[in-house]
């Protein structure tokens, strides 16, 4: 009898419940599933054989990317090193960062006047042919995988560029390619839309649909040149994945499903987080498991933790490996800027109670905005919070308007009507790094440094995978040179996505340097993590009452081991620790108490506390 390969073994074990998915989903249609099959057979066999081995290999661990010691970095190929191959010749500087996660931000190809910062993709086999080529990104996989880093990617899979051959093709009537879109001949049925479908840009891009020259409207829900797909539409899914799939016989090793949630449009909803996504998403899962099983799956769904844990699915039919614990990074800020860490705390107890086989990737910065996404009406009631004044506070302390800000940042998609500003700006701007420095106070600098520090050793301290911006390791600032590019003055989160400071980051050797400083100081917080056992996925994790407003304790158990982490969030020396007996000893500095009832923590510092054997 002719052996089993690895493709009939894993299709035999899924092929009920895609059979059963995909029929439900798409009213019976056989040939469209026969074709689905065929996809999934055809883009196992152009897996190589370098990436077969690999898929063995996680296959017998399937918690390997639940490891304490992954640790992430989110960059522009262009911002940091001009081209793929250019990333390639940093590889080492990648490592001596300790970087293991590396997400290479949008770089397929898409139109340079109307790309949303690589989201409006024209080709999804092709690269930007100023970045290189598919063949350099897939040289530059196969070296980080020799490495020991995994690559992720991202998938825009709600919408295409108006550009790409879809829709160019639909834009000139040819048969089949319409219906790959959601077109119209009148306002009559967008209107319809138009009454339950929120905006996502009321500002810089309001309205839901776009009319084009011809007078023909099209579902455009993000900009008006990225065309929204239709997945009601078979042959839009077998196409997509097949793409998915694609990019995932490059090397890729995760792959972020952009907007996950807008994916399935129905007439009279809100067209968001439709039962129809779950589907979609889990039959995705099932193409990853049969075709390429060591690839993750990371959700981009920024909404609060209610309306994110869906995407997990359930331990019998799980859709994303990993989701943004974004919730969590705006609430972050929102706690610096008041100085009490009440809601932050009732933000953790959420994200506690979850099942630890929930995984979620942690950051501060990302290459997007800061959205004032937070839990309003728990902040009325307990403290009598307005809505729109506190998101103008906020703004306002983060653009150093407030009085005695340190904070420099800028608004993005600001409405002075709504006061629904976002915020922009780097880590170390945002910290006071740059006021500091600008001011010439050294005394002001060390505090701004330490700060930084603090909310790092925040992130690593939550379970999941954490994840830097590309250049918070040496503290770079804001870029305030995008306002002179005409391309991108339109656009202020430009101010974080300046070029990489090579020149600064050569200062990381000299700990007499800010850079130095900051860059070491991250270091040793990610080596501890790495090497201490309470930082495993699967420890006990609760908060408790610090005694102080301004600070929370965050505890980790692992058997007999506990670890109590305090994080001051205001500006002034503060008295606070939890109810423990016995000695610990901080993990950072090498400080031991006798007792951490009641310790002194510097202004924006923190204490990572073990227990004593």
């Amino acid at each position: 009898m002719p052996k089993t390969s690895a493709f009939d073994r894993r299709i035999a074990a899924h092929m009920e419940e895609l059979r059963q998915l995909y029929l439900g989903l798409y009213h019976g249609d056989e040939r469209a599933f026969d074709y689905f099959i065929t996809m999934l057979s055809r883009s196992w066999q152009a897996r190589k054989e370098a990436l077969r081995k690999q898929d063995l290999r996680r296959e017998g661990q399937p918690g390997w990317y639940r490891r304490r010691d992954l640790l992430g970095m989110m960059l522009y190929v262009n911002a940091f090193a001009g081209t793929l191959r250019g990333v390639g010749e940093n590889l080492g500087y990648l490592q001596e960062c300790g970087v293991n996660y590396l997400h290479l931000m949008p770089l397929l190809e898409s139109p340079k006047d109307r790309s949303d910062g690589g989201y409006a993709v024209s080709d999804f086999r092709a690269v930007q042919p100023e970045l290189g080529t598919m063949e350099d990104l897939e040289k530059l996989a196969d070296a980080c995988r020799r490495r020991g880093i995994c690559v992720c990617l991202d998938f825009v899979m709600n919408h295409t560029s108006e550009d790409h051959e879809w829709a160019k093709k639909a834009r000139a009537g040819e048969p089949g390619y319409r219906e790959r879109y959601f077109f119209y001949d009148s306002w009559d049925i967008p209107r319809e839309f138009e009454k339950t479908v929120p905006q996502v840009f009321p500002i810089t891009a309001p309205g839901s649909f776009t009319e084009l020259e011809n007078g023909q409207i099209v579902m455009t829900n993000f900009y008006p040149y990225q065309w929204d797909l239709n997945y009601g539409n078979p042959v839009v899914f077998n196409d997509m994945t097949e793409n998915m799939l694609y990019l995932a016989n490059r090397g890729i090793d995760v792959l972020r499903l952009d907007a996950l949630p807008y994916i399935w449009k129905e007439l009279g909803t809100d067209c968001r987080n439709l039962p129809q996504v779950h589907t979609l998403s889990r039959l995705l899962r099932l193409a990853c498991e049969i075709v390429c099983p060591s690839v993750l799956l990371l959700g981009e769904v920024v909404m609060e933790p209610a309306k994110v844990v869906p995407y997990f699915g359930t331990q019998e039919r799980p859709e994303c490996h990993m989701l943004y614990n974004v919730t969590t990074m705006a609430t972050t800020w929102h706690t610096l800027a008041t100085g009490d860490v009440s809601l932050l705390r009732r933000q953790m107890d959420a994200v506690c109670a979850l099942p630890k086989d929930f995984l979620f990737l942690n950051y501060l910065r990302c290459h997007d905005d800061i959205g004032w996404g937070l839990d309003y009406p728990w902040l009325a009631q307990a403290f009598g919070t307005n809505e729109t004044a506190h998101k103008k506070y906020l703004n306002d302390y983060f653009t150093g308007k407030w009085p005695g800000s340190v904070s420099r940042g800028e608004l993005y998609n600001d409405d002075p009507r709504l006061g629904d500003a976002r915020l922009c700006g780097t880590t170390a701007s945002l910290c006071g790094v740059e006021a500091a420095e600008y001011e010439g106070d050294p005394f002001q600098l060390e505090r701004a440094v330490a700060c930084g520090l603090t909310l790092h050793a925040w992130m690593l301290s939550q379970s999941g995978i954490p994840v830097i911006y590309s250049g918070d390791e040496v503290g770079q600032l804001n870029d305030w040179g995008y306002r002179e590019i005409p391309e991108k003055q339109a656009d202020s989160r430009y101010i974080h996505r300046g070029d990489f400071r090579w020149d600064l980051a050569k200062r990381r050797t000299d700990p007499e340097t800010r850079q130095g400083k900051q860059f070491h100081g991250l270091r040793r917080l990610e080596e501890i993590r790495a090497q201490e056992p309470c930082f495993d996925a699967d420890a006990e994790v609760w908060t408790e009452d610090s005694g102080s407003a301004h600070v929370l304790a965050l505890c980790r158990k692992l058997g007999e081991r506990e670890l109590v982490c305090l994080f001051n969030f205001s500006g002034e020396f503060a008295a606070a620790g939890v109810d423990r007996e016995g000695g610990y000893t901080e993990l950072m500095y090498g400080n031991h108490y006798d007792s951490i009832r009641s310790i002194q923590l510097w202004p924006n510092g923190f204490a990572w506390l073990l227990r004593d054997a």
